[in-house]
């Protein structure tokens, strides 16, 4: 610190300064003499600086630190390393001060330290080096900083790590979880670094800076896989929140985090959370080490060696997705209204309504509900219109825990529209207004197309266009994914579709309608085989199931169940037969366990309320029929 300096802090004239540090200020105001003086004292500047004799050492090293970062291990550290090799600490705290930070520079200055550390508070600080510089004093900085004498914790090698411990894990949907400090840019970087080395895209809405129960929609959704954490504390919140909604780590979700090891609180957090310890005071005893070697051998420090060790595997695996193969769902989503009567509307009567409901459905809807109730990992593709009820249907398979990726939005047409009439028997009759349904396009399969991979079955059904239909069973052929279709509302299926698909599964009247020129439902499934279908299912109501293939022709009764509302029977029993056949039992069983499901959904009013869930389906067969959950 200079005349110069002072007069520019004073805002007076280097002559002015000098007069009255040389008490030769009569002609000067006292106010201009007070501010001067003061000045003069807090930066501690003495005319007589430049008679100091640098070259005599005084076994002090001043150590300049802000409070604002994590440096109390580190300061520790320093402290005792000095202590030990024979140096007396000199400790100033700037209190993310820039005014106080050049105060305590100068400070250091006057008392001619034999070296100096220093934590800059930012970038800005760094102008201050020439205060330091003008007596060639040994100097190390602390952080990450272009000058050449700079140590910091590795926090993107560590970041680095972590990233790529989760990607050979499979992982593609990493998010960054960070701390709000110096060191998130490098953190970031690392991360950054990890993906694009391993030809991962970089997302910047994966950089979570605030946690809240959107998290674990991101999950539920498949949207985040895995997460990387710089700020132990907020993984600790995230493990908390998941736990909140059902969430479990690994199972659901995979969380790497780094961890100060001095911190001794949450013990049982560290022993469920995967971290990499980070040691503050072997950091800080490095720092000095360094400034010593500077000092007595003029050697330059090498960067600080972090060793980086997970020290659990409790929360890191694969993605949930990846543990098991998933159903995959295209179809349809409509709006469903119920309009509920004594009897079904009929030509020239006045039908008057009992009741009338609004709930999400479709069968591409119902279809992925059911499935995923039944324990598995869904996935639909399909098409919304921008209105509200696009938002009821996402609330609603968020809530199942359904991956809703592949759902398109279209701002020219709304949403699909179902109107199922339903009299007291429980007999129903349907009215279809496709909206947005018709939206869902061979493109829309195309853009979808890694939403295939590690896929069991397809489930799919004809209430979108044809030629979508078409192209998924095409694209899940090429994968190797067994199809399931389901032939609603549509009279002709072509031949090029039929030798794509699994398992055809129509009602009676379905059946018939596709084909028209043939008597008997057995007549008519041997017709299907013969176009290339591997199975046909005919779903009969009260009368059972009917199963044809080359080797096999059976009837199956139905389930003991009264019927409420018949309504959607057809998706809950494609649901328990796609989720049994994934589970490895063999085709007879897997429709008898489907027959029960149906019962379930007849006796309940409503579909995707009534879809039944994995536990109690296998209660009531457990109770009923024991030896059906039994696999061959």
């Amino acid at each position: 610190m200079n005349i110069r300096d002072i007069a520019k802090l004073a805002g007076v004239s280097v002559s002015t300064v000098s007069k009255i540090v040389n008490k030769k200020d009569a002609s000067i105001s006292n106010e201009t003499r007070e501010r001067v003086l003061k000045i003069v004292h807090e930066y501690n500047y003495t005319p007589y600086s430049a008679t100091i004799n640098t070259a005599t050492t005084t076994g002090s090293i001043g150590i300049l630190i802000d409070s604002s970062n994590s440096v109390d291990q580190a300061l520790n550290g320093v402290i005792d390393y000095a202590q030990q090799n024979g140096y007396s600490p000199i400790v100033f705290n700037s209190l993310d001060d820039q005014k106080q930070e050049l105060k305590n520079i100068t400070a250091l200055v006057t008392k001619q330290v034999d070296g100096i550390i220093w934590a800059p508070i930012s970038e800005r600080s760094l102008i201050n080096l020439k205060h330091i510089e003008t007596l060639s004093t040994p100097l190390v900085l602390i952080g990450q900083w272009e000058q050449s004498l700079s140590l910091s914790l590795p926090y993107e090698e560590l970041s680095y790590y972590l990233t790529k411990q989760l990607i050979e894990k499979k992982h593609k949907k990493i998010a960054c979880i960070i701390r709000e400090d110096k060191t998130k840019d490098a953190f970031i970087a690392g991360y950054k670094q990890a993906l694009f080395d391993h030809n991962l895209k970089f997302h910047e809405s994966m950089i979570i800076h605030h946690l809240d129960y959107s998290i674990n929609d991101s999950i539920i959704e498949k949207q985040i896989s895995g997460f990387v954490s710089s700020d132990f504390y907020k993984s600790i919140e995230l493990y908390n929140l998941t736990m909140q909604s059902g969430l479990e780590c690994p199972k659901d979700y995979s969380l790497l985090s780094i961890h100060d090891d001095a911190d001794t609180m949450f013990q049982s957090y560290l022993d469920n959370i995967s971290t990499v310890s980070i040691n503050n005071k072997n950091f800080g005893e490095y720092v000095c080490r360094s400034l010593i070697d500077i000092i007595t051998r003029g050697q330059e420090p090498k960067p600080f060696h972090q060793e980086m060790v997970l020290h659990n595997l409790k929360s890191i695996g694969s993605p949930a997705e990846n543990e098991r193969p998933t159903i995959l769902v295209v179809g349809s989503m409509n709006m469903d209204t119920y309009l509920y009567s004594s009897n079904l509307p009929h030509n020239g009567s006045t039908n008057f309504l009992t009741n009338l409901s609004k709930r999400p459905g479709g069968k591409g809807l119902n279809q992925a509900i059911g499935t995923a109730k039944l324990g598995h990992q869904v996935r639909l593709i399909g098409s919304v219109g921008a209105d509200s009820d696009s938002n009821t249907m996402f609330q609603e398979l968020r809530k199942n825990g359904i991956n809703t990726e592949g759902i398109s939005r279209s701002d020219d047409i709304e949403t699909g529209q179902a109107y199922i009439f339903v009299e007291s028997s429980g007999d129903s009759m349907i009215s279809i207004l496709p909206g947005a349904n018709t939206e869902l396009s061979p493109i829309v399969i195309k853009e979808n197309h890694n939403l295939f991979s590690n896929v069991g079955f397809c489930l799919i059904q004809t209430e979108i266009p044809i030629e979508t239909v078409e192209e998924a069973c095409l694209f899940a052929k090429e994968n190797g994914i067994k199809t399931i279709l389901k032939p609603s509302a549509s009279k002709k299926i072509p031949d090029s579709l039929l030798t794509k698909i699994d398992y055809f599964v129509p009602n009676e009247d379905e059946l018939s309608a596709v084909c028209p020129n043939f008597k008997t439902i057995k007549e008519k499934a041997e017709h299907l085989i013969s176009k290339g279908v591997e199975n046909v299912i005919v779903t009969l109501g009260k009368q059972g199931v009917f199963l044809k293939n080359v080797d096999q022709e059976k009837y199956f009764p139905a389930a003991d169940f009264s019927t409420v509302d018949s309504t959607g029977a057809s998706d809950a029993f494609i649901s328990a037969l796609s989720a049994y056949l994934l589970r490895d039992y063999c085709l007879e069983k897997a429709i008898q366990i489907a027959i029960y499901a149906a019962g379930f959904l007849v006796s309940r009013d409503g579909i995707t309320n009534a879809l039944v869930d994995r536990t109690t389906l296998e209660s009531y067969i457990a109770k009923n029929d024991s030896n059906l959950l039994l696999k061959d």
